[in-house]
């Protein structure tokens, strides 16, 4: 049942553009037709189980996709080049979907120098928030200010620069979520997508 649960989660994710792991989980349980009571699948098992739909239906149309998300990445990295940014999440890992945010993380004192630099280049913006679960357990408030670049949604979550050495944990595993700079991403992006 976890793994039926799974395998739905992971198609909602890839073609629904539900973003939120939980939100997923629980709609696939509907779905599947199981209580929300019973213990539902681990992000990790939904992750797998992401992957393994994208290598049976992504095709070229997902890898045309992922190569877009990526190019795009890395010219709003260029573009935000003083804020330090590092790509993640599912453009950097290569689960994205057609629906996906280009997550970055940037670095400045406040979101108020991200949002005076981009009004400053006459971008329109967005600001969200959102509550992580940092190392220690205890909740934070992550300042997000949402941008588009060639029709592309960019979500540029803001980190005080001492954040820079120190990752969020991962909501998929715990573990400090994977970061990538400019460069490594433009190497990335030199290699065929797999």
């Amino acid at each position: 049942t976890r793994m039926g649960i799974a395998a739905e989660a992971a198609r909602i994710i890839a073609t629904e553009g539900q973003h939120n792991y939980h939100a997923a989980k629980k709609k696939a349980a509907d779905r599947v037709g199981v209580s929300n009571r019973l213990a539902l699948p681990s992000n990790i098992e939904v992750t797998d189980a992401l992957y393994r739909y994208l290598d049976l239906y992504g095709g070229e149309a997902h890898d045309a996709n992922l190569l877009e998300l990526r190019r795009t990445a890395v010219q709003a990295m260029r573009l935000l080049a003083k804020f330090n940014p590092r790509l993640v999440g599912s453009v950097l890992d290569g689960t994205a979907g057609r629906h996906t945010r280009i997550a970055l993380h940037v670095f400045a004192e406040s979101s108020e120098e991200i949002v005076l630099f981009i009004r400053e280049k006459g971008i329109p913006f967005s600001q969200e928030q959102r509550q992580i679960r940092w190392f220690n357990g205890e909740h934070r408030t992550l300042e997000l200010v949402l941008t588009e670049l060639d029709g592309r949604t960019l979500e540029l979550a803001v980190f005080e620069p001492v954040h820079l050495r120190q990752a969020p944990p991962s909501p998929i595993d715990g573990k400090p979520q994977r970061r990538a700079a400019l460069a490594e991403v433009e190497l990335i992006l030199a290699e065929p997508v797999a």
